[in-house]
């Protein structure tokens, strides 16, 4: 199984994204995280899960950055376009009023026929 993590780079709820990947996981056992490798928020919060629980649970981690100095501010709707094209069976988001970057991964997933679980603050 695929999971798309998608969120602010503002979001400090930890248990949210932790309960979130750990209904996945009982759901679904093992699985695989992707997020866009943001140094915060909701992209490190996944990774760090990842890293303290899913790694030894078996799931597997694809940190999908986008390409800033090649892009400017394309890289991050190209990043969210490229991880949602190259499908998923599941997006987790948390979005925060202020993001679009978030909202547009909803968008694109839901437009793909990708399940969207949406969690608000």
């Amino acid at each position: 199984m695929r999971v798309i993590v998608t969120g602010s780079r503002k979001l400090r709820n930890a248990q949210q994204v932790f309960d979130a990947l750990w209904a996945v996981y009982h759901e679904h056992g093992a699985f695989q995280i992707i997020h866009g490798a943001c140094a915060t928020g909701a992209d490190d919060l996944a990774s760090y899960w990842y890293r303290v629980a899913g790694k030894e649970l078996g799931c597997t981690e694809r940190r999908w950055p986008a390409s800033w100095e090649a892009l400017g501010k394309a890289a991050g709707p190209e990043r969210n376009k490229s991880m949602v094209n190259a499908g998923a069976d599941l997006v987790l988001a948390f979005p925060l009023p202020e993001g679009s970057g978030t909202q547009m991964t909803i968008r694109l997933a839901r437009e793909a026929g990708i399940e969207v679980k949406e969690f608000t603050p």
